[in-house]
């Protein structure tokens, strides 16, 4: 494009004043045509009234058509562009370098702009064009000839926004700047829709397709996403549950070769690291499963809304829950306590109602070790009334205990201070009246002698544990166990003591409040609901584990699916396996016992070559090993046991 037309795009006029709304063609509050005034039939230099500036480079534009709404748009946004630079040039100078370069520009003719922009793309042209940065990317046809794509739409992006924002700061009708609005949210659109298509073929790339996240519905302003499997992560899903069935992690170990972003394969191999204290790679396959399940994330899905839920029910969803919880667990462990508080929140808000994990259980303790007390406060004020939090035993021992460390903050005036102390000694006292079975543990874990008095007194003694239903044994040994180290400091402890006297007198006395909460005891606390043994068993507390009840720990236990909801909600199911009857002998039943993947009997399968020699050869190597074994059994010779001179004996024990 020649010099003379790029002045002209930037306003650069001999003899052109700054134009007002007026001479723009806009008035405002008004949508009919601009007024006679504006002389756009007139031609030369001086002209002033210029209701599209870009006809001065357009030749076979008709002189007498008038200007579009939005061509007077973007006449405006290029006089505002360039009114600043305008202002700063006088006429004689102007006039003076447009002599100079007339006669440079006369042997040079234009030979970039070849015909006037289309009607269908021509707003979007001349706001792309009037943009110093793009004009020698764009031509008024609408063709982008950039190599980066991604600079042409964010310019696109920022352009057309601000053009929106200009319109609506000189308060124009709806009609005005509804037609800038439309086509703003389509390029968003567009580009959000490119984005999502170019992360779904990463993932591809890296092997960790077929998963995604839908909107299932919307009701009272918050909003159910699930995931989904696509058919080809179904298909792996189902080869996951055969190497688990062998009971062999290398399977699972090959499975993630082949597919190293499945999920439940990271969770279960996560937890065999565990186990063998590699407690970094445990830690980085939860990471990765955490990625794997964020990349599939809906657009209007956000983890910080508070309004996103997932029904647990769905076994898609699952392992996001499992994920977050066991990244949790690593991070308290590592000491990040307010992290973990923030993931504990993240889980109870995706499902606050049935809440599948019980974080309900932790996030008191969690709050504690950060120093959140006044969040544990308010939390426990506002879920009262609706949720009982009194009655879980961690609840009882931990705002009391909140309460206290709140009065020991110097920075707090004297009244806080005292009122803080009289609601931590009145809630301990009724959490010791309902649960007195917590004591004792909870000394002994702190390695704490009681004194005589607590000792002798049958309202703390072991009777009070033993006599508790075995739901309230599972709650209070795996609060003791879990937040023992919060009570060693010596202020605890004798706050507490203090406190613990006291509730000997209200015994003492025949307190109606001692029978009460007895009679609380015996009622509830029956059984536990499934999600408390759900978390009991994620958490891996040695004392509540044990005081789990025999359906629970009879039954095998996955660690990607652990206690699976009775209820659950199945989209797709397994193919059933054809089985064939059994006709081995039972030194065959011996090995198979050892080796889960022995197979003598069956015809191997025509997966190979390679495969086949090499079940031929582990089958015969196991052939050879059963006759050895046959002949061992063949020449065993049993012999009779010594007899003794005297066969009656002395009838003396040793």
């Amino acid at each position: 494009m020649s010099r003379r037309a790029l002045r002209r795009l930037r306003g650069e006029q001999r003899g052109q004043e700054e134009p007002g709304l007026g001479e723009l063609g806009f008035e405002l509050g008004c949508d009919g045509p601009p007024p006679a005034a504006a002389s756009r039939g007139r031609r030369g230099p001086a002209r002033t009234g210029v209701s599209n500036r870009f006809e001065l480079i357009t030749a076979e534009e008709s002189e007498d058509e008038p200007p579009s709404r939005e061509e007077r748009v973007d006449t405006w946004l290029s006089a505002q562009d360039g009114a600043e630079g305008n202002s700063k040039r006088t006429a004689t100078e102007e006039a003076e370098g447009d002599r100079q370069r007339d006669g440079e520009e006369a042997e040079q003719p234009d030979q970039t702009v070849t015909e006037e922009p289309t009607r269908r793309g021509a707003v979007l042209d001349l706001v792309l064009t009037n943009r110093e940065g793009l004009v020698g990317n764009v031509t008024l046809q609408g063709s982008l000839r950039c190599s980066d794509h991604e600079m042409v739409e964010s310019e696109i992006l920022s352009t057309v926004r601000r053009a929106c924002s200009k319109l609506a700061a000189l308060d124009f009708k709806r009609a005005d700047f509804g037609f800038f609005r439309s086509l703003l949210s389509h390029v968003e659109q567009q580009a959000a829709k490119e984005e999502k298509e170019k992360e779904n073929q990463e993932d591809f790339g890296r092997g960790d397709p077929g998963i995604t996240m839908q909107l299932v519905d919307t009701r009272r302003g918050v909003q159910y996403f699930t995931f989904e499997h696509h058919r080809e992560y179904q298909q792996v899903q189902f080869k996951f549950l055969d190497a688990v069935e062998s009971m062999d992690p290398n399977n699972i170990v090959l499975l993630l070769q082949m597919n190293p972003y499945h999920v439940d394969s990271l969770l279960q191999l996560s937890d065999v690291c565990r186990m063998q204290e590699d407690q970094e790679m445990a830690r980085d396959l939860i990471e990765r499963a955490l990625y794997s399940m964020e990349s599939a994330f809906h657009p209007v899905f956000s983890l910080t809304s508070g309004t996103c839920r997932l029904d647990y029910r769905r076994p898609e969803n699952r392992a996001f829950f499992l994920a977050l919880f066991k990244h949790l667990m690593f991070l308290e462990k590592r000491g990040c306590p307010r992290t973990a508080l923030e993931f504990c929140k993240l889980i109870l808000s995706l499902d606050p109602e049935n809440d599948p994990l019980c974080v309900l259980l932790m996030i008191d303790f969690l709050s504690l070790r950060a120093r959140e007390y006044t969040f544990l406060i308010r939390m426990f004020q506002e879920w009262e009334s609706h949720r009982n939090l009194s009655q879980l035993p961690n609840f009882a021992f931990s705002v009391p205990l909140a309460y206290f460390f709140l009065s020991q903050q110097e920075e707090r005036s004297e009244l806080e201070l005292s009122q803080a102390r009289e609601k931590a000694a009145r809630l301990i006292q009724l959490a010791l009246v309902m649960f007195p079975s917590v004591l004792m543990p909870l000394l002994d874990h702190c390695s704490v002698q009681p004194d005589a008095r607590v000792t002798n007194h049958s309202f703390f003694r072991l009777n009070a544990q033993i006599s508790q239903p075995p739901a309230l044994n599972q709650l209070t040994c795996l609060y003791v166990g879990r937040t023992h180290s919060l009570w060693k400091d010596p202020a605890v402890m004798a706050w507490l003591e203090t406190n613990v006297h006291e509730v000997l007198c209200m015994v003492d006395a025949q307190d109606p409040l001692v029978e009460e909460s007895e009679h609380k005891r015996k009622m509830r606390y029956q059984s536990a609901p499934r999600n408390i043994y759900r978390h009991i068993i994620l958490s891996e507390m040695k004392e509540a584990t044990a005081a789990l009840p025999l359906e629970v720990t009879s039954q095998p236990v996955m660690g990607f699916d652990p206690l699976p909801p009775l209820d659950s909600i199945v989209s797709y199911t397994r193919p059933e396996r054809t089985t064939h009857p059994s006709n081995e002998s039972t030194l065959s039943l011996f090995f198979r016992s050892l080796l889960p993947n022995f197979n003598l009997q069956e015809d191997l399968r025509p997966d190979g070559d390679e495969e086949a020699g090499a079940g031929q050869d582990l089958n015969q190597g196991v052939n050879r090993l059963m006759a050895a074994m046959r002949d061992m059994l063949a020449n065993i010779q049993f012999q009779e046991p010594p007899r003794d001179d005297n066969p009656e004996g002395d009838g003396d024990w040793d």
